[in-house]
């Protein structure tokens, strides 16, 4: 489980140690991750290897899996996952920015894959699954980093799901909308200064475009990517699945 020191990617990690899975998980911070490990044994009982890792790394990517698998003797499970992007348009980006986000967003989905792939055809068994945003299916304001490269991981998972459904391995990207994570904190006080409202008013008006009237809870989103990783979701390969509430205005 990569980038797993807080919010979806601690969550999904959570419910998998839930359902039996041994974990391994990774972060930039040393402290957080070992945090992260910590609780989640805490609540499970189950073991936890934590690694320090940057997924913007090639480097680092590999190294995770190679500790996994030294630590487990086999890899049956890869979730892609990564922080967002700064918030900006697209005049607003400056070079490097793109730089960033092309490492940040899509590169670690292609390095942990090609680290990871090998282990599960070996096994002829894997499950593959990307952790995106609702941006795959539509374009947000002023997230333009995040519109070019999410629906790429999509493309990539759709293209993926193709050459490794043969060996038994299911590939699928998961979208999450509105959540209630510190991504979205970030983002809220960005929306804040510059709309001149309340926090407050802006988790109503994001509450507003949901069907459901609500923002997730992280507990609702990893559910499904447990589901997603599980023998259960034995025939689901190659789709872009939002959990958003229905906030979503295109069609699935």
């Amino acid at each position: 489980m990569a980038a797993a020191s807080r919010g979806l990617g601690r969550a999904t990690a959570l419910a998998l140690a839930r359902e039996g899975c041994l974990v391994a998980i990774c972060g930039r911070d040393p402290k957080k991750i070992r945090a992260s490990a910590d609780f989640i044994e805490r609540e499970t009982g189950g073991r936890v290897v934590a690694v320090t890792a940057d997924v913007g790394s090639r480097g680092d990517c590999e190294r995770f899996i190679g500790e996994t698998v030294e630590a487990f003797g086999r890899l049956d499970i890869l979730v892609t996952n990564t922080g967002g992007p700064p918030a900006g348009t697209f005049e607003a980006m400056a070079g490097d920015e793109w730089e960033k986000a092309y490492h940040n967003l899509l590169s670690n989905v292609l390095n942990l894959v090609r680290a990871a792939a090998p282990h599960m055809k070996k096994a002829k068994w894997g499950r593959i699954l990307n952790i995106a945003s609702l941006s795959v299916k539509q374009p947000i304001d002023n997230l333009v980093l995040s519109n070019t490269f999410r629906p790429a991981i999509a493309g990539l998972s759709k293209s993926l799901s193709k050459e490794l459904g043969a060996h038994g391995i299911l590939v699928n990207t998961i979208c999450p909308g509105y959540t209630r994570t510190d991504r979205l904190e970030e983002l809220a006080d960005e929306r804040v200064r510059r709309a001149g409202i309340t926090k407050d008013q802006y988790y109503e008006m994001l509450a507003k475009n949901v069907p459901l009237g609500r923002i997730a809870e992280t507990e609702e989103f990893a559910s499904v990517a447990a589901f997603l990783c599980s023998e259960r979701a034995s025939y689901v390969s190659g789709i872009a699945l939002a959990v958003d509430g229905g906030a979503g205005v295109g069609l699935p």
